[in-house]
């Protein structure tokens, strides 16, 4: 921002107002739009972040409060069209599960093979959305222990290492071959390669939610409608035939008007 601020001639608080300005409407704009989706598969995950300083830092007071400390992005993506049909900030629990899988079950328009996994949240969250009527599976990843390979040999993890990955049905008739996350937390990777305050280890973390919310409304609207898909050679939103022509950045501005 005080890179744009000097090559415009305007305030960093002038480039700042812009982004929340227009990040406020592409959220706007993903709400009412990204509906009636033809989405035969989703995958889902939570991507860990913070506001105004780390979890172990937030006053008593203030413990628990949105906006303070962990906030996590609940994301979903569809592995055919890559499109993100939609996003929810908020804490890791059922509150926020419960809201995000409210939220994705009435934009889709066909019944679908949903994928997550081990957080306990999904279970009651997907029941409570979708009642039964989702081919419901999660991919569970199990962490320490003891590594067998396929050779018979043994290794044991470190606490942090990934030891082995179990695949379990929870509702449903999902599809063996199609019970993964790995596009959901390939999206996660990008989604902290292009978006800097979600980035490890940065100075650069959000110091206000409303502001945390506007830059990943900003990036989603420009990661489905924008950026052409090297593997589709179109958008998100044209593959997923929501859209049928390609936006720019000057569209993305001109919904504040």
């Amino acid at each position: 921002m005080n890179s744009t601020a000097r090559l415009t001639g305007v305030s960093p608080n002038t480039v700042a107002k812009l982004l929340e300005n227009v990040g406020a409407e592409c959220n706007v704009y993903l709400h009412f739009n990204m509906v009636k989706l033809p989405c035969t598969r989703i995958q889902v995950d939570e991507i860990w972040s913070f506001c105004r300083m780390k979890e172990k830092r937030v006053p008593s007071h203030l413990k628990g409060q949105l906006g303070f400390g962990d906030t996590y992005a609940w994301i979903a993506l569809d592995p055919d069209s890559k499109i993100v049909p939609c996003f929810l900030v908020g804490r890791r629990g059922t509150e926020s599960a419960k809201e995000f899988m409210d939220d994705l079950a009435w934009r889709l328009s066909n019944r679908i093979q949903l994928t997550s996994d081990g957080h306990v949240p999904y279970l009651e969250a997907v029941e409570g959305a979708f009642g039964g009527k989702v081919d419901f599976a999660r991919q569970v990843k199990h962490y320490g222990g003891v590594k067998v390979y396929r050779d018979g040999t043994r290794k044991k993890c470190r606490r942090s290492e990934c030891s082995g990955i179990t695949r379990e049905v929870v509702c449903g008739n999902p599809d063996p071959d199609h019970i993964s996350t790995s596009l959901i937390e390939r999206q996660n990777l990008s989604l902290r390669m292009g978006l800097r305050r979600l980035t490890r280890e940065t100075n650069g973390f959000s110091k206000k939610l409303a502001n945390h919310r506007a830059a990943l409304g900003l990036y989603f609207m420009y990661y489905n409608f924008v950026r052409i898909h090297k593997t589709l050679r179109v958008t998100p939103a044209q593959e997923a035939g929501i859209e049928n022509r390609l936006w720019s950045i000057e569209d993305l501005v001109r919904l504040v008007d």
